[in-house]
């Protein structure tokens, strides 16, 4: 969430799964034709459609391609302005609709996914989307139907390495998603759906210890100090409510909070979305724990005046009071009431040059 919500309407837009399905729903009725529709016209998942316009149409003897500029509307996501293509050819008779990656749409490598290892990274639902556009359009031609479909991103593979793709086992490219086809601004629906992912594929892979971090600052330390590959590694940002109810339901045996210090205060007085668009921190709180860790009264008083959660913990530090443990047990304490029993939390704090300054439930 580091872009700024723009002010006013929001603009929706649409996913990477309806782009490719107007794709091929057009690539296949050419193959069958001779001819493009332009603009296409798509069902979605829940109910309405949408018309998309093409962006390219290549007809050759055997196939045919579209390509669909994806306009996320005013989110900001990494896809926006990216040409999603579908590739249709002729299917063995009775293999209905396969896929396929192309260029720069990913193959999955490790297992928790919701698609087995070695497939494209189509996902299913864009996957069920594109089958009922297919079948609609053979039935409207009277054709069987058993069509290949190619999704290609070009440039995807290098739009990949500003997501969370990698350490998902998702290589040489994107991912099309896209549950309902539409794009909700600032939903920020494919960062939690990467944590949820993530969190399968640690679970698939037996991983004993993963962390969440809020930051990449506070993610290189904890990385450093566990040793921790990619694959252990949640970029949770500011969703810890969102990544916490996914523990619950899908439990793992141990997992570290890490964040930086204000990150971690809003944790602990309860805050289960980080951002400062929804979260503030209770100065008066933070200055009633500095009392409660042993602070004068004039220390107190400064905090209360503080205008950052980072000038209170200076005036810790100058006291050479605990202030942080308080805070990482704190955090703990309402991190724990969000999971199942059979998760072990522990949560680091660190300042913003990567020290810990913080830590409570370090039990190993």
């Amino acid at each position: 969430m580091d872009a700024d919500k723009p002010e006013g309407p929001l603009r929706k837009g649409w996913t990477t799964g309806a782009c490719a399905t107007a794709a091929a729903t057009a690539a296949y009725q050419a193959l069958l034709t001779g001819a493009f529709p332009d603009p296409v016209t798509v069902a979605l998942p829940r109910g309405g459609s949408t018309t998309l316009p093409l962006a390219r149409t290549v007809l050759t003897d055997g196939r045919a391609s579209a390509g669909v500029i994806k306009d996320a509307g005013d989110d900001p996501d990494v896809t926006h302005g990216a040409e999603i293509v579908a590739t249709v050819a002729p299917g063995s008779p009775g293999t209905g609709v396969t896929f396929h990656a192309g260029e720069g749409v990913g193959t999955v490598t490790l297992p928790g996914l919701p698609l087995p290892v070695g497939e494209p990274a189509i996902n299913p639902a864009p996957r069920e989307m594109i089958r009922h556009a297919i079948r609609s359009v053979a039935d409207q031609f009277d054709a069987a139907g058993d069509v290949s479909v190619t999704v290609s991103i070009p440039g995807g593979e290098a739009l990949a390495d500003k997501t969370l793709n990698g350490r998902l086992g998702i290589k040489g490219g994107l991912s099309v998603l896209g549950t309902t086809g539409v794009v909700v601004p600032f939903s920020c629906a494919a960062w939690i759906h990467s944590i949820h992912r993530g969190i399968d594929v640690a679970r698939a892979l037996g991983l004993e210890h993963v962390a969440a971090a809020t930051g990449k600052t506070s993610e290189a330390a904890v990385k450093a100090l566990y040793g921790f590959d990619d694959t252990a590694l949640l970029d949770m940002g500011d969703f810890v409510g969102g990544t916490l109810k996914y523990v619950r339901t899908h439990p793992l045996p141990r997992l570290t909070i890490a964040g930086g210090f204000a990150k971690m205060v809003k944790l602990a007085q309860g805050h289960l979305f980080l951002h400062s668009s929804k979260s503030r921190v209770d100065m008066e709180r933070l200055a009633a724990m500095l009392a409660a860790a042993g602070a004068p009264v004039e220390a107190v008083e400064e905090a209360r005046g503080a205008n950052t959660a980072a000038q209170v913990l200076a005036i810790a530090d100058t006291h050479g009071l605990p202030l942080a443990d308080a805070v990482a047990a704190g955090a703990r304490e309402v991190a724990l009431g969000a999971v199942s029993a059979s998760t072990r939390i522990e949560v680091m704090v660190f300042d913003r040059h990567g020290r810990l300054v913080g830590r409570a439930g370090a039990d190993g």
